[in-house]
């Protein structure tokens, strides 16, 4: 891998055809995205704390390695798809970490929904290592990161965004380059998140209603869908929970996390954050109620729970 770093600033980098990937993270987005790699032909490395999510990682094809800084001393460009923040800081700067063991010109990709701040101040401290920073959440499910069918959002610098081109095209099938700055692309996922949690609390708060008012709630759910009510998320979620199915594609407490952000982001420009904080609330109401692991489908059975009549006494 060639390196083209200028006074100490981290530039891009990998030039070579096929650069070595490393995935970390290999749970329910990390396992597909690592599948997609080995299957268009890179050689795949993986890292995951989680025995069983490791495990998964070889049999899709991927070499597992037995810490951060390992996979970092063997790929050119490492993928991060790990929980929040505190676990990017963990895989990045503990002991054992990537970013100390990574060549100089390698490429960071973090693909977690994060505050974009954070990323934003990533990017100097990897800069500081000689890595350039890719900030890429990415956005479908489970099943469409296994298939290479997802939706990724990318900002950073453009050489590195050219020479990680094929591995995101293997992927991805939307790749929307959204500017040169670690921190845009964020945003732009923190936004669409915002949407997914309002619309999915909303979404099943509405099922719920009209569930108590005696109506057939997939009857309900199939008219929503062919008229203006209609959203993605909540056809998505909705079916599954009146199919009784609970596997878990997307934790609940992650919407809480990502409505969150998207309110402390707001705060911090001035903007209105009332969905947002409508939002997050209801999901926090789910990871009190300890459905937090649970698939984020759960909220209909949370908002059909009874609740005191007005004037109530507790």
């Amino acid at each position: 891998m060639a390196a083209d770093v200028a006074a100490g600033a981290a530039s891009a980098t990998v030039q070579v055809n096929r650069p070595v990937a490393g995935v970390v993270g290999t749970g329910a987005m990390g396992l597909g995205m690592a599948a997609s790699l080995v299957r268009a032909g890179f050689e795949t490395l993986a890292r995951d704390i989680d025995r069983r999510a490791a495990h998964e990682a070889a049999a899709a094809g991927a070499r597992v390695l037995g810490s951060a800084a390992a996979l970092g001393a063997k790929a050119d460009v490492a993928i991060l798809v790990v929980v929040d923040d505190r676990q990017i800081e963990t895989v990045l700067f503990d002991r054992d970490g990537l970013a100390g063991a990574m060549r100089p010109g390698g490429i960071v990709v973090v693909c977690s929904t994060v505050d974009p701040r954070f990323v934003e101040q990533l990017a100097p401290r990897l800069a500081a290592h000689r890595l350039c920073l890719l900030d890429a959440p990415i956005s479908g499910g489970p099943a469409r990161a296994a298939a290479g069918t997802m939706t990724m959002m990318v900002s950073g610098e453009a050489a590195a965004r050219s020479a990680c081109a094929a591995l995101f095209t293997a992927m991805a099938d939307r790749i929307f380059d959204v500017g040169e700055r670690p921190g845009q692309a964020a945003t732009f996922k923190i936004v669409n998140n915002l949407l997914a949690a309002a619309n999915l609390a909303a979404g099943a708060e509405a099922l719920a209603l009209a569930r108590r008012a005696g109506l057939d709630p997939k009857a309900v759910l199939e008219v929503i869908g062919a008229s203006s009510g209609a959203s993605w998320i909540v056809g998505d979620r909705m079916s599954r929970a009146l199919a009784g199915d609970t596997g878990v594609r997307a934790a609940a407490r992650i919407l809480a996390k990502d409505a969150s952000i998207a309110a402390a982001l707001a705060r911090r420009l001035g903007a209105r954050d009332r969905f947002a904080v409508a939002a997050a609330r209801s999901f926090e109401e789910a990871v009190e109620a300890g459905l937090g692991e649970a698939d984020d489908s759960v909220l209909l059975a949370l908002l059909e729970r009874p609740v005191d009549p007005p004037g109530a006494i507790g």
